[in-house]
């Protein structure tokens, strides 16, 4: 399976650029990492072109506390459609009271088989 690109963004979400001034971009396991992230961090209706893709946030995990096996399985299942991924396992889903984040581990396979860390 050939290998894709994707801008690669920095710790802010931000695009950054190469030594030689052009828009950095990544392929390879980080790239299955990036989309991902992204994967589980889109809200339903945001993406322009992709109105359908995405975790419904308000309905699921804002203004309330979410059940961890809703939140799961809709992080699983928008995980397992980004391509290249075979499979997916949420570790350690928590929540921090006091910044009212959610926190954990998403551990991806891809279709070789490789396991790539996502920290949600």
């Amino acid at each position: 399976m050939a290998k894709k690109r994707t801008l690669l963004l920095n710790d802010d979400w931000d695009l950054t650029l190469n030594r030689n001034g052009d828009i950095a971009t990544v392929k390879g396991l980080y790239a299955d990492a990036q989309h991902v992230a992204n994967a589980i961090r889109l809200f339903t209706m945001d993406a322009f072109l992709a109105q359908k893709k995405g975790v419904p946030h308000f309905d699921l995990d804002l203004a309330h506390m979410p059940a961890f096996s809703a939140v799961r399985a809709v992080y699983r299942k928008n995980a397992r459609a980004v391509e290249n991924i075979r499979d997916v396992v949420i570790n350690n889903l928590r929540v921090d009271n006091d910044t009212r984040t959610l926190n954990g581990v998403i551990i991806a396979t891809t279709e070789d088989g490789e396991n790539v860390s996502v920290e949600i």
